[in-house]
């Protein structure tokens, strides 16, 4: 098939990189130059495992190409994917103006019939405004459909070419079996292609992040409780995931849910409640919670230290707001290194792939109050303590002796649960992390 992907963000690339992989023809649009230039010259703007061989083997073999011309790429498509921003406002809800005015220039130079996929998150009765904004401008045949994407990032190749279910939201038989059509080769190992109204398709992807959103809340509250009662969430974890009805997944406590997703398709569920006269009172305190959660591992710090870190040194492990990606939206480690910079902390911090991305995100006056070094041993290096804030797999096994040499004191905070409690206490640390006993 024919394929056009406007936008060449995290979705876009991914999805535009997974369709051609297939053996269809893919043109990407995006309308920044420099972005455009540097995947012309084989490079990948994101960090995401996988992604970079089926790059280049689609490239080479002619079925990827990128353009900032609309109007070309549409003329030689069948299926036209928006992967566009839909970043969310001050009150949460989410802007559609990227894909609004991107399908009013399409309905302008459509000249025939053509599939319209609203491939990024967006908000209930977007496809109807989608089309409306189309409409208007053509007398050309077309149909609109729904597609949400759930990809996780750092396995976001994985979950496209092997997907656990493909959603598609399209009250057109012709637009529905078109795309049954293209993602067969994804599906023939038996997971379903689930087909459904548009409306009900774009609820699904909110309905989705936000229970998944609402599991990590829930865990880090019963962490919480566990720290004030003296039990320890691990325990509590495998005792309730070994529950068909809750499973194992997204149980982990720690500091906080982060990223592109969770944050702000948790706040545009909300939004549109709201909008609707519901007060959807969980997802409220699901957000509350995350917020508190971000930094309670400062609260740990400021304890240790008698509230007063002013001119210690802490060493960070971690920017990115999980493991395998360079995405520091939402990230904690954000939330945590402003807390103690406004404390008269110094910070020296180390991420095997965000670091350029943490400093876009929080600007020059920030940045530049951070040191920033190129390992994690140096992360450690002449300062007075650890602070871990994600789980990337080089931190699992470090050498803990080194650790203890390296720091003035041998104190860690750990705001993934990293390390066994048996055997940091063996090390000899004063060991702080989530819903645990600590370790003096």
């Amino acid at each position: 098939m024919k394929i056009a992907v406007i936008g060449t963000g995290y979705v876009g690339l991914v999805t535009g990189t997974a369709f051609a992989d297939s053996g269809n023809n893919v043109i990407c649009v995006d309308n920044n130059p420099k972005k455009l230039e540097a995947l012309r010259a084989n490079k990948i703007p994101i960090y995401e495992p996988g992604l970079e061989n089926l790059f280049e083997r689609s490239v080479r073999e002619n079925r990827l190409h990128f353009t900032d011309n609309l109007e070309y790429a549409v003329d030689n498509s069948d299926i036209v994917f928006l992967c566009l921003p839909t970043p969310p406002g001050a009150d949460g809800q989410a802007d559609l103006s990227f894909v609004l005015n991107v399908a009013g220039e399409i309905g302008k130079i459509l000249k025939s019939y053509k599939v319209i996929v609203n491939k990024s998150t967006v908000p209930v009765g977007t496809a109807d405004k989608v089309r409306a904004r189309i409409a208007a401008v053509t007398d050309k045949e077309f149909d609109v459909v729904s597609n949400p994407e759930f990809l996780r990032e750092g396995a976001a190749v994985e979950d496209f070419v092997k997907p656990e279910r493909v959603v598609i939201g399209s009250s057109s038989d012709r637009a529905t079996k078109l795309m049954e059509q293209l993602y067969e080769p994804f599906v023939r190992s038996g997971n379903p292609i689930i087909v459904m109204d548009e409306r009900s398709s774009e609820l699904t992807k909110y309905a989705a992040n936000a229970f998944l959103a609402t599991k990590i809340s829930f865990m880090n509250e019963i962490a919480n409780v566990c720290e004030l009662v003296g039990a320890n969430v691990d325990n509590v974890r495998r005792g309730i995931g070994t529950d068909s009805r809750i499973g194992k997944r997204f149980l982990f406590a720690g500091i906080g849910y982060g990223g592109s997703c969770f944050p702000k398709d948790v706040q545009a569920l909300d939004f549109t409640s709201d909008e609707y006269g519901y007060n959807f009172n969980i997802l409220k305190a699901v957000m509350d919670v995350n917020e508190r959660q971000k930094t309670s591992i400062v609260g740990k710090i400021d304890k240790h230290y008698g509230n007063d870190v002013k001119g210690k040194t802490f060493g960070i492990w971690g920017l990115a707001f999980k493991p395998e990606t360079d995405d520091v939206r939402e990230a904690p480690a954000i939330y945590i290194i402003k807390e103690l910079l406004a404390r008269g902390a110094k910070i020296k911090a180390y991420d095997p792939e965000a670091i350029e991305t943490f400093k876009l995100a929080v600007g020059e006056a920030v940045a530049s109050q951070v040191e920033f070094v190129d390992s994690q041993k140096k992360a450690i290096s002449d300062v007075d303590s650890l602070v871990i804030c994600t789980e990337w797999n080089e931190f699992r096994r470090p050498d803990f002796e080194e650790i203890k040499s390296s720091l003035k004191e041998a104190v860690i905070f750990d705001g993934r649960n990293l390390f066994d409690l048996g055997r940091i206490k063996e090390a000899g640390f004063t060991y702080y992390s989530v819903g645990r006993p600590n370790v003096n």
